[in-house]
């Protein structure tokens, strides 16, 4: 749900069947947290995660800028906030350039929707903006981004283990091998994955895999959506799936209905459930469909649930 959902929004959740529900803030307190909560168990749903805007794709963190110290301690904060208000899980991501796009596209029936073309992409986070050829002015070494994500992780497990808050950790979107003079280096590949889990070294450090954006690096992940899923889910690390689909991999894709993209996601539901995965599973990045803001939702959450049942049968 949006960070500004109403109770059409909670009434459109019971509709549609689920259980639980996620939502965002930007800087969001223990007492927001604590009253989103109570908006949504009032409804009869459960919240699964509020994210904070303000602590997701830190480019202070993720290239070591000034304010990092500031930035690691207001993390640990918002860790420990979720703890108070009884929220066990969040999703973290370390792309210290944002999310990078193209003009926007459309795909089945008109539809607009997100697109990348590595040619004339640009980051966006919030209000910041990211160009090529240098997004920061100068070109990162993998071995700085390795040390900045090992300085941040290290100080967080403790908090992270004390609070018994699971971080699971988004992969870069889009994957590539780099983006405006930063290497995607640590959560672009599966054996980034592994060797960043290892250096965490926490029960509560693991896996949000974005199938979506597992996608959109093809080859480059080293393994395919449904291998990274059977291998996480191995490590005991797979916590949270946001199951979308694109139209083809880096370094040109599409963003479609979760229907009509190059991965059989009745496969991937298979593998999921063959795998006894119990963490959180959401539609992303949905298409706007003709109607409210409700209607794509609809549709990819009725398509879900109805792969969901059929790959248990």
């Amino acid at each position: 749900m949006p960070g500004d959902f109403n109770d059409e929004d909670l009434q459109f959740a019971k509709q549609i069947g689920v259980n639980y529900v996620n939502t965002g803030t930007n800087g969001g307190t223990y007492e927001t947290f604590a009253d989103i909560k109570k908006r949504v168990e009032a409804a009869g749903l459960k919240v699964s995660n509020i994210g904070n805007t303000n602590v997701h794709n830190i480019p202070e963190v993720t290239l070591n800028l000034p304010g990092r110290d500031a930035k690691i301690e207001e993390y640990k904060q918002y860790l420990r906030n979720l703890s108070r208000a009884g929220i066990y899980y969040t999703t973290y991501a370390h792309m210290g350039n944002g999310i990078w796009s193209s003009a926007m596209g459309t795909t089945r029936g008109g539809a607009p929707t997100r697109t990348f073309h590595a040619a004339d992409a640009e980051g966006h986070w919030t209000t910041a903006t990211f160009k090529q050829p240098l997004s920061h002015g100068r070109k990162f070494s993998k071995e700085e981004i390795w040390e900045n994500y090992s300085y941040f992780i290290r100080q967080v497990v403790p908090v992270a283990e004390e609070t018994g808050v699971r971080i699971g950790i988004h992969p870069d979107d889009p994957p590539m091998p780099e983006l405006g003079g930063v290497p995607r280096c640590i959560f672009g590949t599966f054996a980034g994955y592994v060797r960043a889990l290892e250096i965490a070294n926490s029960p509560n450090v693991g896996v949000c895999l974005c199938c979506g954006t597992w996608m959109e690096g093809g080859d480059l992940m080293g393994k395919n959506v449904f291998e990274a899923a059977r291998a996480f889910a191995g490590m005991g690390k797979l916590w949270k799936i946001h199951f979308r689909n694109v139209s083809s991999p880096v370094p040109d894709f599409t963003e479609t209905y979760v229907d009509d993209g190059y991965t059989d996601m009745k496969k991937l539901m298979r593998t999921l459930v063959d795998v006894d995965f119990r963490g959180i599973l959401i539609a992303d990045h949905v298409p706007k469909m003709v109607g409210d803001r409700h209607t794509g939702w609809a549709f990819s959450l009725g398509y879900i649930r109805a792969l969901y049942d059929t790959a248990r049968a």
